[in-house]
């Protein structure tokens, strides 16, 4: 994705997807110099260019790949966030830590030692790396015979960070697969049912998760009056002495608490006042948290057992349900692989099952009483290396060794671990993404082909009742701006959406034409059930940059990435006709736009709902030389 440089004082640029990290615990480095956007040109371009053909085909499928040679490993350096306001502005203002790239880990993650004295899993920025640090493999013999491999996790494998991506094309067909009693080992688990109301973006109002709302009216309807105020904000913890980075991933928004991770605690706010309602004490630092919440204000995350150290990183053991409501936890449990505990990337909820992914393997439990239903079993030589969650509960399952290496695409019984649908991707893909599991949609980057760092250079429409490839969808990386972290978060993905049986995508941004000097870009329509774009657009504006945040019954609800002289837009976009309604404008002033514009959509937390925008980072820093940083912004309207 095209940025500008980054202003003062932001962590170092972070790679883009590529050859996993070696095994170790390096620490960040010094922040990068400081930079300013590029000047204009003195004379406009002659033909500039009109971004990307939104009637383009998906391109032709490559050529069935073939293992890559492991490349160099990128270096061990946090993050550096996309540029803060939009282009024309004069000169940057120093940025916070706000958002650097996509939820690096949080500092000083433990190493968990593999079998016979192989390799370790990474430490620090290993469990929950930084964009551009490729998931730790694991080597293991794929068992003749057996269709998808069991669901229960091999815990004895060697865990070998190598890097491997290949050049390959999707199988066409899927393999279906009957109910079965869940006691053989071969079955998988992944988890359907309807229980979550919400994904990213607002918990009451649907999201993105879960492939939107697409029945019923749309509950987001402009007010009198757009323009906003802000509601609140909320200073940015300070790490501990001798800590760089600390994850503080995870918000939630419910119908009158809007929650948000802080250093060792979750705390709930008045979603109007910003009046702290309850803290829920953490005994360590929020790793990875599910954005679906269920219809009594549940939630999941993971988190350490202590706070990090020098000398004692901690791992991402602790899977726990948290009610929003009350602000207290429900239940916490651990999972162990073999006779290690595991260190989980990723956790979801779906079908009343919490489920948690690793390199390890997955494990998953009863959402209301904690009752365990599948672990890693030893014997196993596939994993689970993430879920996707929502309205169904959809495994990322690898199986094979690391130059073999084959992702299937589960969807199966939450309660018994039922394989009910599988669909195999070709080998050498090493790393998916699930974008909405009803429908089923998965993005992957195909032979390392996007380019871009984004993770995506095709999206996959699966019928989640047989299997079977519905459509593939061509996104190459140089013309749409959605990301996802298919290397641990699975079903984080940030620009795209899906509902009315489409995927919504942004754009990158390009010259908007004429003599002005101004970028714009668009959302624009894929049909699943085709692959082919709709021809159906909405365009950001002037200066502007839109992204996609979540459904809102059969409407897109995006947000508006303003230049540097102005506030930032929500607006809801018809899902038929495309026409742009503004929900809210949000102030103008210098002080506002400050802190709005470290909050990029690509690397923050964003909800929208009720009248109210909600903006927060995903972990803090001691990356800045700012008197003040904010973790939260809230804007409000009416």
């Amino acid at each position: 994705m095209s940025q500008p440089p980054p202003p003062p004082n932001q962590p170092p640029q972070q790679p883009g997807f590529g050859p996993p990290q070696e095994p170790s615990e390096p620490q960040p480095p010094a922040p990068s110099a400081p930079a300013t956007p590029p000047t204009p040109p003195a004379q406009p371009p002659q033909q500039p260019p009109a971004g990307p053909d939104v009637n383009k085909a998906p391109q032709p499928q490559p050529g069935y790949g073939y293992p890559q040679a492991p490349g160099t490993p990128p270096p061990a350096a946090p993050p550096t966030p996309p540029q803060g306001p939009g282009y024309g502005y004069p000169q940057q203002p120093p940025a916070g830590y706000g958002y650097p790239a996509q939820q690096p880990g949080p500092y000083g993650q433990p190493q968990q030692p593999g079998p016979y004295g192989q390799p370790q899993q990474p430490g620090p920025y290993g469990q929950q790396p930084p964009y551009g640090y490729a998931q730790p493999t694991v080597p293991m013999q794929a068992q003749p015979g057996q269709p998808g491999g069991g669901r229960k996790i091999n815990a004895q494998v060697a865990i070998i960070v190598s890097a491997v991506v290949a050049i390959a094309l999707i199988v066409g067909g899927g393999v279906w697969y009957a109910n079965s009693s869940g006691k053989d080992d071969d079955k998988q688990t992944t988890a359907e049912g309807g229980d979550t109301k919400g994904g990213e973006g607002d918990g009451k109002e649907g999201g993105s998760g879960d492939g939107g709302a697409t029945t019923g009216e749309a509950k987001e309807k402009a007010p009198a009056a757009t323009g906003s105020k802000v509601l609140f904000q909320v200073p940015s913890p300070k790490v501990p002495k001798g800590v760089t980075t600390i994850s503080i991933a995870g918000s939630w928004l419910t119908d009158s608490v809007y929650a948000k991770s802080g250093l060792s605690e979750i705390t709930g706010y008045d979603r109007k006042t910003g009046t702290k309602k309850w803290t829920l004490d953490l005994p360590g630092p929020v790793c990875a948290a599910t954005p679906h919440i269920t219809e009594d204000d549940k939630t999941a995350i993971v988190h350490k057992p202590a706070m990090p150290s020098k000398t004692d990183p901690q791992a991402c053991t602790e899977v726990a349900v948290v009610d929003l409501a009350a602000g207290s936890k429900v239940w916490t449990k651990t999972a162990k692989s073999g006779t290690m505990p595991v260190s989980f990337n990723n956790v979801t909820i779906g079908g009343g099952t919490v489920a948690a992914g690793s390199t390890s393997g997955g494990a998953a439990w009863d959402l209301a009483t904690g009752d365990e239903r599948w672990a890693p079993k030893t014997s196993d030589s596939c994993y689970d290396a993430g879920y996707g969650g929502g309205a169904k509960l959809v495994a990322v399952r690898k199986c094979g060794s690391y130059d073999q290496r084959q992702l299937h695409i589960q969807n199966v019984d939450p309660k018994s671990g039922d394989i009910l649908a599988e669909y195999k991707m070709d080998e050498g893909i090493e790393y998916a993404a699930v974008v909405s599991t009803d429908p089923l949609v998965v993005a992957a980057d195909v032979g390392d082909s996007a380019g871009d760092g984004s993770g995506i250079s095709d999206f996959f429409s699966i019928d989640n009742k047989t299997g079977k490839l519905r459509a593939r969808l061509s996104a190459p990386g140089d013309e749409f701006a959605a990301r996802c972290d298919a290397i641990y978060k699975v079903e984080n993905c940030t620009g795209v959406t899906v509902g009315n049986d489409r995927l919504y995508i942004a754009t990158e941004e390009h010259d908007s034409g004429g003599d002005s000097y101004s970028q714009t870009n668009e959302v624009v329509a894929f049909d699943l059930a085709t692959g082919k774009q709709t021809g159906q657009r909405a365009d950001a504006g002037e200066n502007y940059e839109i992204f996609p945040l979540r459904m809102d019954g059969p409407n897109v609800i995006a947000y508006k990435r303003p230049p540097y002289d102005k506030g930032g837009q929500v607006v809801s976009i018809d899902g038929e006709s495309f026409k742009e309604t503004v929900l809210m404008e949000n102030p103008s002033t210098e002080a506002v736009r400050d802190v709005e514009s470290r909050m990029s959509p690509d690397y923050s937390e964003i909800q929208f709902g009720q009248g109210g925008l909600y903006m927060s980072s995903v972990y803090a820093s001691d990356f800045t030389s700012r008197e003040k940083e904010y973790s939260v912004i809230a804007f409000g309207t009416g």
